[in-house]
Order: structure tokens, then C-alpha cells, then sequence
């Protein structure tokens, strides 16, 4: 979705922008001319009026031939706001809606939030090629990315496993390279999604700390949805998963692990698909409050 909207966005200013070039290089002048002549005409035709009456039938005629066409100042008048939000989202930032549970604690179904579009590297619009390596992600980091196996849909969670990880997640506990990610219970979370508490425990990945849902009594079973690339390096266990992160991908994780589609069932994510970081929740019309920056 967001694709399709980039491209919109860029036929829009392509079109526009070629419009204002025009306008300034040549259909201005043009117009600028026919006032002129227009004005030549007048002068040269009297019309026995008053001085006054006469300086503004003079400029009538001015106007009329140096009217613009509505479809050039509509181009004209909406080039520079329509370059100012591609760059934006482009380059800086770009907001996106969280649409499902699986990100609970952490973020909830209607929040409005922004990505950080830089902070991994910037690429070209629409092509989505990288033309300045700037940082890698980091375990722990919220992404948006395009989902592997609909690539025009997005999806948001976290990282869990970076390049050469390798990544157990057995009897609701993980693991990277061997070492278990201790989480300690803190209290109980209401999911609206399962009207039913469950429980809410402090996890930490590399420098983050943040929050995730549990129920340690209910059964997970893991399934590959489909085949995927670099489905050798997963073996899927009775209660739980294994895998080896290849080179240039990241194994991704919801927040809300009983209740997340995530890499656990349709691979990795690779480097090409991430759109960025994850860092703001600007609204959430149902939670005000809920505006500000998260983990």
C-alpha cells in the first residue's frame, strides 16, 4: 500500500514539476507577451474614456491575456508541497497506522506512528536501492518492512536475530546463540483482541528493554505458512523453532508472541524490504495519551 502511494506520489510530481519547468522556462514569457501586445492594442485603439476608467480597461486587458490556464496554476501551486512530502517521506520520515494486536504491549491497534527513514541507509525512492550505507539494525529495533510474502503489504516487529544469529524459540522461551533472554513477569495485560488477560513480562534485547505478552499455559504450535527462502536453515521442533539467520537478512518477532505471523512461520526478512525504524507514536484517537516515544 504504501508502495503503491510512493509511486502516486512520484507520477504527481513528475508531472507537476515538469508543468512549473515549463512555466518558468517558456509559457510565462508567452503570457507576459500577450499582455503586452494586448495592451499595444489598447493603446493604439482610443477609447475617449476618462484617464481612470481608461487605466483600468487598460489593465482588463492586461488580465485577460495574461491569464493563467487553471491547470498550470493548480501544477504550479502544488509542485512545491508535493516535493516537500516526497522528500519527507522519503528520505526523513514516514508515518504508518498500526492495523492488527501483534505488537502488543508495545504498540496497539490505531496508533498513528512515524519511521525514521535515514537511520539504516538512503535509498532511492520507488526502487528502493540504497545508495548510502549508513547503519545496520540492531536486536532490538521496531521495523516496518515489506512483508516477504506479499511484499505490497507492511508489516511492523521487532528484531530478534541479526545476521549469523542463531535463534531458538522453545516452550515460550527464546534463545540467541545459545544464551536464554530472561524475562520477568510484571503484572497482567488485558488483549482486547482475545478478551482476556494475559500475561505481561520485561524482556531485554541488546540495549532495549520493552515489554511482551505471554500465556505460559496455552499451546503454540510452529508451522512454516509456505516455503521460503533459506527454509533449510529453520528446523521446526515440536514447541518451537530454530534458525540460522543468513547473510543480509533479520528474523523478526511480535511483541505479542502467542498471537503474531511472524518469522517463525514465514522466514526472514531481508535487508532490501526494510522500510526503517520505528520510534514515535504521534496520535492514537482512542488514547490520546499514548503520544510520544516507545521501545
Amino acid at each position: 500500500m504504501s508502495w503503491d502511494f510512493a509511486l502516486i506520489l512520484f507520477v504527481l510530481l513528475v508531472v507537476t514539476g515538469a508543468v512549473w519547468l515549463l512555466d518558468l522556462a517558456y509559457l510565462r514569457s508567452r503570457r507576459r507577451q500577450r499582455g503586452a501586445a494586448a495592451m499595444a492594442i489598447f493603446d493604439a485603439n482610443p477609447t475617449g474614456v476618462g484617464t481612470f476608467e481608461a487605466a483600468r480597461l487598460r489593465q482588463q486587458a492586461y488580465d485577460e491575456a495574461h491569464r493563467v490556464p487553471w491547470w498550470i496554476e493548480y501544477c504550479v501551486s502544488f509542485f512545491p508541497v508535493i516535493l516537500f512530502v516526497f522528500v519527507l517521506r522519503s528520505f526523513v520520515v514516514e508515518p504508518f497506522r498500526i492495523p492488527s494486536g501483534s505488537m502488543l504491549p508495545t504498540l496497539e491497534n490505531g496508533d498513528l506512528i512515524l519511521v525514521n527513514k535515514f537511520e539504516y541507509g538512503l535509498r532511492l525512492p520507488i526502487i528502493d536501492k540504497k545508495v548510502l550505507p549508513i547503519g545496520e539494525p540492531k536486536r532490538g529495533d521496531v521495523l516496518v518492512f515489506r512483508y516477504p510474502v506479499d511484499p505490497s503489504v507492511d508489516y511492523i516487529k521487532r528484531v530478534v536475530g541479526v545476521p549469523g544469529d542463531v535463534v531458538l524459540y522453545q516452550n515460550k522461551t527464546l534463545y540467541i546463540n545459545g544464551q536464554e533472554i530472561q524475562h520477568t513477569r510484571d503484572g497482567d495485560y488485558f488483549e482486547p483482541d482475545r478478551s482476556a488477560y494475559v500475561g505481561r513480562y520485561s524482556e531485554q534485547l541488546g540495549t532495549v528493554k520493552h515489554d511482551i505478552l505471554l500465556n505460559k499455559q496455552a499451546r503454540q504450535d510452529f508451522m512454516p505458512i509456505s516455503d521460503y527462502p533459506y527454509r533449510n536453515n529453520c528446523e521446526y521442533l515440536g514447541n518451537g523453532v530454530r534458525c540460522t539467520v543468513p547473510p543480509g537478512h533479520y528474523f523478526m518477532m511480535g511483541d505479542n508472541r502467542d498471537n503474531s505471523l511472524d518469522s517463525r512461520y514465514w522466514g526472514f526478512v531481508p535487508e532490501q524490504n526494510i522500510v526503517g525504524r520505528a520510534f514515535f507514536i504521534w496520535m492514537n484517537f482512542s488514547e490520546p495519551s499514548r503520544i510520544g516515544r516507545f521501545h
